[in-house]
């Protein structure tokens, strides 16, 4: 099983006639994805998402793959092809647009529906191809086959790449639920004929791989959503993935079956539950959605929201509904169904919410005490099943943190797959397919590129130290007035702290520190105002630190007297 090292160097020119894979995003973390293919001097590009920021990255909206690889290249990208329509493999895209409008994007009908929708926002209007099941389309040197599965999002694809150097097949986002919402199963009978022709590199979804057996299948789900509106003697208030169409279509079901309107609360779900209902993914029973609005005129028992923010995010409907902050007032009684899993790293402010909610006499049902969940991605037995089934050469698992990259490489290799030819990389790590072997060759640069509102790259990691700095320490100016003949301090300096220690006599200690300071620095005859400012921010950090076992962040002011 080769690993990445960090002392990988850049990658060799591809030798003509190979493959190259490198993935910009989406190995090592959940989200993000984002993988460059290179072949005969062109990129394909699978997905091209985004991440969501942790509470360590103060400020920033959303975390991009790095294009700095492929900056350069822009007029060699013959297309986006694009698995499915979630945040985690289309947010990226009107980012990467700005950068060259014309690129193809390749993609479903649903897909290219949201992500459209997301570029009007941004002004921008893509060239698409709009690709199903069964369709196979050149872009360059690419010939791309497009193979139905199944995941919590309709018309989403796998993608089979037949290059000269061999073929790739990249699952997407899948799993296997044999009676799917929609009837549109994982193709497992494309994926035995791909694998008969010769599968040279299976880029597979590990994001359940430490799960043993199958995912359960959504319609499982219908007995708790039914109790629920059965139930509950108020109101239920829904949150879900604004994306997530099967799971809202049992939602609509259940509250039609049990004579209750429903209304979509959010921009987001409004937007999306509009298009997918437009496009007819989600069939929806006539006079059943209705407007918050028309919500005022019926009794509390007749009525179902559905909003988003099942992650906890601040912003979304359901935590401002919790903090109060929300038109919709959650009370006594209400019930409010969470139909979503718990990404890592969201778990506080997911239950940050729940007490929020249960606090104002809610009843909150979700994954931890009823069945209302479940996953959109194969567990092991599944990518055991697919391993048997298409029998690949070499192995890339992909869409994962490091664990879940692990134990996806480890199934591989139990289906007899030679751990020689598992690769486990990292964001950036280059993978070339040649004459049929998959190797890592070196490294591409694939850092974080913070979204801060307007901003692009602006926010970087050491500003979002000081960021951390000021929240965790405080913010201490110094104001020194210097004489310029004598480098001595003209009066006492002002100090302006905030989130640090502060009465009158905190800083009387470190008045004559910053007195030795300037004559040590006038003896050395250093009167630049930088340079004295830069000693100045060391003696006072220093002092903070050996006196409150505090370090402020130091913003240091010399004014000559």
């Amino acid at each position: 099983m080769s690993h990445p090292h960090p002392e990988l160097k850049a990658a060799p020119p591809l030798p003509e006639g190979g493959l190259r894979v490198v993935a910009l995003g989406g190995l090592g973390e959940i989200g993000r994805n984002m993988t460059v293919f290179e072949h005969a001097g062109k990129l394909l590009i699978v997905d091209c998402g985004v991440l969501f920021p942790e509470e360590i990255q103060p400020g920033v909206d959303v975390i991009l793959p790095d294009f700095t690889s492929i900056r350069d290249r822009l007029d060699d990208i013959v297309a986006v092809v694009l698995t499915h329509g979630h945040e985690d493999h289309i947010g990226g895209v009107p980012y990467l647009l700005r950068e060259r409008r014309d690129i193809p994007v390749v993609g479903s009908k649903l897909t290219l529906a949201f992500l459209e929708a997301k570029l009007k926002e941004h002004g921008i209007r893509p060239r698409t191809v709009r690709v199903r099941e069964g369709d196979r389309r050149g872009f360059g040197p690419f010939d791309c086959e497009f193979v139905a599965v199944n995941h919590s999002i309709p018309d989403s694809l796998a993608v089979a790449i037949r290059t000269r150097a061999g073929m790739v097949l990249h699952t997407g986002d899948f799993k296997m639920d044999q009676f799917p919402l929609d009837d549109r199963i994982t193709d497992l009978r494309a994926f035995a004929r791909l694998g008969e022709e010769g599968v040279d590199l299976f880029l597979t979804d590990s994001t359940n791989a430490e799960v043993p057996g199958f995912t359960t299948s959504e319609r499982e789900l219908n007995p708790a959503i039914e109790q629920v509106m059965r139930t509950a003697p108020r109101r239920v208030i829904v949150s879900s993935f604004a994306s997530h169409v099967h799971r809202i279509q049992q939602v609509l079901d259940a509250a039609h079956q049990h004579g209750r309107k429903v209304a979509f609360v959010g921009r987001s779900m409004v937007r999306n539950m509009g298009i997918a209902r437009d496009l007819g993914y989600l069939k929806v029973p006539s006079g059943l959605v209705v407007s918050t609005k028309e919500l005022e005129k019926l009794p509390d028992h007749k009525i179902t929201l559905v909003c988003t923010g099942s992650q906890g995010e601040p912003m979304a409907a359901l935590s401002r509904m919790a903090n109060r902050d929300h038109m919709i007032r959650i009370g006594k009684d209400d019930t409010v169904l969470l139909a979503s899993s718990l990404i890592p790293g969201n778990e506080n402010a997911i239950y940050r919410v729940i007490n929020g909610l249960t606090r104002w006499g809610a009843h909150v049902v979700h994954k931890g005490n009823a069945k209302v969940h479940v996953s959109g991605h194969a567990s092991a037995g599944e990518l055991v099943y697919c391993y048997n089934i298409v029998k690949p050469r070499n192995v890339m698992p992909v869409h994962g943190e490091w664990r879940h990259l692990r134990a996806n490489a480890d199934l591989a290799i139990r289906t007899g797959v030679d751990p020689d030819r598992v690769v486990i990389a990292e964001d950036g790590v280059v993978v070339d397919l040649i004459d049929g072997r998959a190797s890592i060759t070196g490294k591409v640069p694939a850092g974080n590129v913070y979204v801060d509102g307007m901003e692009v790259g602006g926010a970087t990691e050491a500003s979002l130290k000081d960021r951390l700095t000021l929240a965790a320490e405080g913010v201490v100016t110094v104001v020194a007035i210097v004489d310029a003949d004598t480098g001595a301090l003209a009066e006492a300096p002002d100090f302006l702290a905030r989130g640090f220690v502060h009465d009158d006599a905190t800083f009387e200690s470190v008045i004559p520190v910053i007195e030795k300071t300037l004559a040590t620095a006038a003896e050395e005859g250093v009167g630049d105002a930088r340079q004295l400012e830069q000693l100045l921010a060391r003696a006072v950090a220093n002092w903070a630190f050996r006196t409150h076992r505090r370090k402020p962040l130091i913003i240091p002011v010399i004014i000559d007297a």
